[in-house]
């Protein structure tokens, strides 16, 4: 369960931590016809990056030539703990990390492994994130719910963070 304490406090490590723990976030470009997808990120907290790995014939990538300005959306594997994430979305051809990224679950969708052609990779510069964690625990909620009734006040169930990056 996503610890409110660190929402509050330490906001920017609770999200790199959160990012880590998760097989996908929804991507997409500002201002596209192209719905979000799903993509799997590998966050980067020293650049303040998330990296992707594509295909070039993907909608996704044939868009960036129109726009940079990416958003992800992210959901904490116990669905408690969300965030809304923008930034500046490219191509970048490091070898070195494309080598650092690479696994049995990548090379399934490359025909020639780190070769193809089709292969991209692409960096996102983060910008700015919004996050909303929220009490995970069924009887806690309820408590506040119930509290907040009595009291006439509202529930504390969750907490909010905003951040900016670079």
């Amino acid at each position: 369960m996503v610890d409110l304490k660190s929402t509050k406090e330490e906001p920017r490590e609770q999200f790199w931590d959160v990012l880590e723990d998760v097989h996908a976030v929804m991507l997409g470009l500002e201002n596209s016809p192209q719905h979000m997808q799903p993509m799997a990120p590998y966050p980067d907290r020293e650049r303040d990056a998330v990296w992707f790995l594509t295909k070039k014939d993907a909608d996704l990538f044939k868009e960036l030539k129109r726009t940079d300005k990416a958003r992800f959306t992210l959901v904490g594997p116990n669905h408690d703990y969300h965030a809304s994430v923008t930034g500046a979305l490219f191509e970048n051809e490091d070898r070195a990390q494309i080598d650092k990224m690479w696994n049995k679950v990548v090379s399934a969708w490359f025909e020639d492994g780190k070769d193809d052609p089709q292969l991209a990779l692409l960096e996102m510069k983060l910008q700015d994130a919004a996050v909303w964690a929220s009490v995970g625990n069924p009887i806690v909620f309820g408590w506040e719910i119930a509290k907040a009734h009595v009291k006439d006040e509202e529930p504390d169930v969750g907490a909010r963070a905003h951040l900016a990056f670079h």
